[in-house]
């Protein structure tokens, strides 16, 4: 039976400490102006709540800064909150930053196995969509090249191609398309579609309008690290526009 929701925030907030007192530089020195105090927590969010219904496609706006990339490695399970919940209900296909789960001295090859393993591919789903996961990231001259040496290009479409491969119902994506050319973002669009078509959850982090109007429905606008709005994608964007114009 399909749980009512695939995501459930409630009350959510996590801190972090702004770090240690800062150190004058030789010119504030001679200036004559004090130190910053740059210790003490913030809140990066507060108070955050919502739901996401299986199969939702949801966009995630708000200025740098705000929270949005935290919030989506806490629906991932990278961060831990200092307060309130989330619920996943089902697994989740992170395509959150370009390095993650990569190692620079290992080779394409033995990255694909390792990366599509940590994500829970068995050898036997990894050996059979091996050709076409190096195929889809354009690197069939470079599997035995170490990561380390991809530009951050191949990295991106390294990245996706396994991530779009795992079976999980619910996919995060955090701006990283951005950085791929266009030939390999429509690649990756059509992708998505495919995947949303067969009634995949996405939760979308990005800047780019246009592929946040083609993909979703629906908007949550976080500013000053709360949730702002939550509403029809247009609405959403609307009032985000007008609040930065």
């Amino acid at each position: 039976m399909q749980a009512d929701h695939a995501i459930e925030v409630s009350g959510l907030g996590i801190r972090f400490r702004r770090g240690r007192r800062g150190r004058r530089s030789i010119k504030a020195m001679f200036a004559g102006t004090k130190r910053r105090d740059l210790t003490g927590e913030f809140w990066a969010l507060k108070d955050v709540s919502f739901t996401v219904k299986p199969g939702e496609a949801i966009g995630v706006v708000g200025r740098n800064g705000q929270g949005k990339s935290t919030l989506l490695k806490l629906v991932a399970g990278v961060l831990m909150p200092d307060a309130g919940t989330v619920t996943v209900n089902g697994g989740v296909a992170p395509l959150i930053e370009i390095t993650g789960g990569f190692v620079g001295d290992l080779t394409v090859r033995e990255n694909v196995r390792l990366t599509a393993g940590l994500h829970g591919m068995t050898k036997a789903q990894i050996a059979e969509r091996y050709d076409e996961m190096i195929a889809f990231a354009e690197l069939e001259d470079f599997q035995e090249t170490p990561y380390r040496h991809l530009s951050n290009g191949m990295k991106v479409r390294l990245a996706f191609s396994v991530v779009s491969q795992l079976d999980e119902p619910i996919l995060l994506v955090d701006e990283v398309l951005a950085v791929g050319d266009k030939a390999f973002r429509d690649k990756c669009y059509a992708r998505i579609d495919e995947m949303l078509a067969g009634g995949r959850t996405l939760f979308f982090v990005s800047h780019r309008e246009s592929d946040l109007r083609r993909f979703c429905t629906r908007g949550l606008y976080i500013k000053e690290h709360r949730l702002e709005m939550d509403g029809p994608l247009g609405d959403v964007l609307d009032r985000y526009n007008a609040d930065n114009s």
